[in-house]
């Protein structure tokens, strides 16, 4: 295969530093460029050593909503894969201006370069399940309305929206992902399934929102990082250029069933379990149509949600030196309807 430049945006952070392993080990001859603001989410420690000390790697320390340092970046490569975003429902609730600074305006000043820069031969952008709000049908087709539910949502979309919009008045090599729940390692202890983890390796209670009722399309990162592998690599581009592929298992399980499994796996009991307060903005049923993932890029999801979990505990619990260090961030503020500040 002809050695590439890979350009990938937001690439310290959880998909992101797993995507860029699974690259660099897949396809020795390529180089790897990254661009990451280094933001609360964005660890330079998800870069492993090996890589970080590659000639085949360079960093680019910088913000994504840069024109000066997007625009010479984007000189450079054949492949892109946006990922930059600020990713967390709860914190958007709170504090929500970063929010559609990065998705929407770092979106924005990639897909200006995108049309500069013609040796690019594909852009991946990398929207969110949570575009969609909660289903209105089962499974969620890629022609699923859009109806966000939180702010965080309302600026993927919008940057979803803003992709769709630049590749319709120009002849742009784009196509558009959108994941489902994403779990694995690496993942900031903010999201559910490691603040989970990490509660029952230090036996605290894990926080339950609601009865725990609500229903998600839980992907496997390295899955996922397949895909998006397919997606970069398909020989025949035509068939998925300007493209909207959802990235999920086609499977559902609720929240508290996973809590379930985590304490099983690592041998806790169920009376560690307490359940708060509802999140605002919560989507009770993500479930993905997974037939155009299959027929376009000939992907499906390979991990089972037990396996998947069993890797994920595996690996939290072989990191605590990792995830040590982002503690005092497990739990974010959010002002509710009625003007109250919780903790979620």
């Amino acid at each position: 295969m002809k050695p590439k430049i890979v350009l990938l945006t937001g690439a310290a952070g959880f998909i992101g530093s797993n995507l860029l392993q699974y690259l660099f080990d897949k396809y020795p001859d390529y180089r790897f460029l990254v661009l990451d603001a280094l933001t609360y989410a964005g660890n330079h420690k998800n870069i492993p050593d090996y890589i970080r000390n590659s000639n085949r790697f360079e960093f680019w320390y910088g913000d994504v909503t840069n024109p000066n340092i997007v625009n010479e970046l984007m000189l450079r490569p054949h492949l892109v894969v946006h990922l930059a975003a600020e990713t967390h429902v709860a914190r958007s609730i709170f504090d929500n201006s970063k929010f559609f600074h990065t998705d929407v305006i770092g979106t924005q000043m990639m897909m200006n370069a995108l049309m500069k820069h013609k040796q690019v031969e594909r852009f991946i952008h990398i929207s969110s399940s949570e575009v969609y709000g909660t289903s209105l049908t089962e499974p969620m087709s890629e022609d699923h309305p859009l109806n966000p539910m939180s702010p965080y949502a309302g600026a993927k979309a919008g940057a979803d929206r803003l992709v769709y919009s630049y590749w319709s008045h120009a002849d742009l090599p784009a196509v558009i992902l959108r994941p489902f729940n994403n779990y694995g390692s690496r993942q900031h202890l903010e999201k559910m399934t490691p603040r989970f983890i990490t509660s029952a390796l230090k036996n605290e209670s894990l926080t339950i929102h609601g009865e725990g009722g609500a229903k998600r399309d839980w992907v496997y990162v390295g899955d996922t990082c397949e895909a998006i592998d397919k997606t970069l690599h398909l020989e025949d581009f035509s068939k998925i250029k300007n493209q909207v592929i959802n990235v999920g298992t086609g499977k559902s399980t609720g929240v508290l069933d996973v809590a379930k499994i985590i304490l099983k796996e690592l041998n806790k009991p169920d009376d560690t379990l307490r359940h708060i307060g509802d999140r605002p903005g919560q989507v009770s049923c993500h479930i993905a149509s997974t037939e155009k993932a299959k027929n376009l890029i000939g992907w499906e999801a390979k991990t089972t949600l037990q396996d998947g979990l069993k890797k994920t505990v595996d690996w939290y619990r072989n990191n605590e030196s990792w995830w040590k260090e982002l503690e005092w961030m497990k739990h974010v503020s959010i002002r509710t309807a009625d003007g109250k500040t919780e903790l979620h």
